[in-house]
């Protein structure tokens, strides 16, 4: 039979999927067609019905040898090549010449009487036997091996994506701890001073935004309006600490809702908007995220009136790290990567006359995977994409 490791995964489609089923279907077909060639052979060449018993005692013989073979090759199939070879060959002429004896035996005992074979003339009809199991060990090994492959293929394959799933996943929970300091010091605070109202709700959102950047589909995706929700959660607690210091305004096209994109993607954007553009600032700043479709693709902006790619730090590099931690820019990257390959854009840019403007660009799916046409050209830069953020439009600065 063919190796039962093959098919350990019971999700395996096709001819294959029931080794045994597959084993036994090929097995008795192939010995039904050389039955039938044989006797069929024999009939044309005038030998008449007497010749077709010894030709089913044939056949029945090198069924039995051909399953004798299977249970020797399943045990050297694995082994080293300079083992297995050898062992086939020996195994293949050793049941190559029992068949020839007993093809012989058969033939003289059912189809010619008169005739008794002695000593080599048992071997008569060795190269024939040969040739039929020589192929049926071709074909034996043949099937077995492109087996191995197909499943070493997808071993590999389940290996790496499993290990991009990890580095998703990784990536995703990246989550700034300072966050979460200020936001349990705010609570404590709150606590602190008998505002158990406000700490009860700042709490209760804590744990929403949590619990959604923690349980999530298991590829990493959510939608626009579930992505959109969990800004808001963040936003809301960041905006016990700083009030009417923090504007927000989120223009969410009703067409993209049920987009889809890496969950927590645009996070480390706002952190770095609230860091850069809210804190240093005693008036505040506003922040506004635009998310449309234009043709097959998800463009979503998010700007601020903060100080800009000129007001940021800078990575040793000399690119500007405007997210104000090490995995900001670096996360967004490799996840966009991650979950695109090179169909996408991330883009920074100032804004006029101030702040910062951020463009990323992927394509349109929807829950079910799809990529609905629809009439529009893809933005070439950032100054198309969003809608009218706090100050003019500017050109695009790649992100390195």
């Amino acid at each position: 039979m063919f190796d039962d490791r093959q098919f350990d995964d019971p999700g395996r489609r096709g001819f294959f999927h029931d080794k045994n089923r597959a084993f036994w279907i090929l097995q008795g077909g192939g010995w039904l067609a050389y039955l039938l060639l044989r006797a069929l052979s024999g009939l044309a060449n005038s030998m008449g019905v007497a010749f077709i018993l010894p030709t089913i005692i044939v056949t029945a013989t090198g069924f039995s040898l051909s399953l004798l073979m299977a249970a020797a090759y399943r045990r050297i199939i694995t082994m080293k090549p300079i083992i297995t070879w050898p062992l086939t060959a020996l195994i293949l002429a050793s049941a190559a010449a029992l068949f020839s004896v007993l093809e012989v035996w058969a033939h003289a005992t059912f189809y010619e009487p008169g005739w008794q074979p002695r000593g080599i003339e048992f071997l008569g009809a060795i190269l024939l036997d040969f040739s039929v199991l020589g192929a049926w060990t071709g074909l034996y090994y043949g099937i077995n091996y492109y087996l191995l492959l197909a499943e070493q293929s997808r071993r590999m394959t389940n290996v790496a994506a499993q290990a991009n799933s990890a580095q998703l996943e990784m990536l995703r929970y990246q989550l700034n701890p300072h966050f979460l300091f200020n936001t349990l010091n705010s609570i404590s605070t709150l606590v602190l001073l008998k505002q158990t109202e406000r700490a009860n709700a700042m709490l209760s959102r804590l744990a929403s935004f949590l619990r959604y950047s923690l349980v999530g589909e298991r590829e990493g995706l959510a939608t626009v309006a579930q992505e959109a929700e969990a800004l808001k959660l963040y936003l809301d607690i960041e905006r016990t600490r700083f009030e009417d210091r923090l504007r927000t305004r989120f223009d969410v096209a009703p067409d993209v809702l049920t987009a889809r994109l890496p969950s927590l993607l645009l996070q480390p954007i706002i952190e770095n908007a609230i860091k850069y553009a809210v804190t240093p600032s005693e008036t505040g700043a506003d922040i506004v995220v635009d998310a449309r479709r234009m043709a097959d693709r998800l463009v979503i902006t998010v700007a601020d009136t903060g100080p800009g790619l000129g007001g940021a730090p800078t990575l040793p590099s000399g690119d500007p790290e405007p997210a104000g931690t090490n995995v900001g820019l670096a996360n967004i990257r490799e996840r966009l990567r991650q979950a695109y390959g090179d169909d996408h854009r991330f883009e920074l840019a100032d804004n006029e006359p101030q702040g910062l403007i951020v463009l990323i660009d992927i394509p349109y799916q929807t829950e079910a995977g799809l990529r609905p046409p629809s009439p529009g050209t893809l933005a070439p830069a950032i100054a198309a994409s969003a809608s009218p953020p706090p100050g003019p439009q500017a050109s695009p600065a790649p992100a390195q």
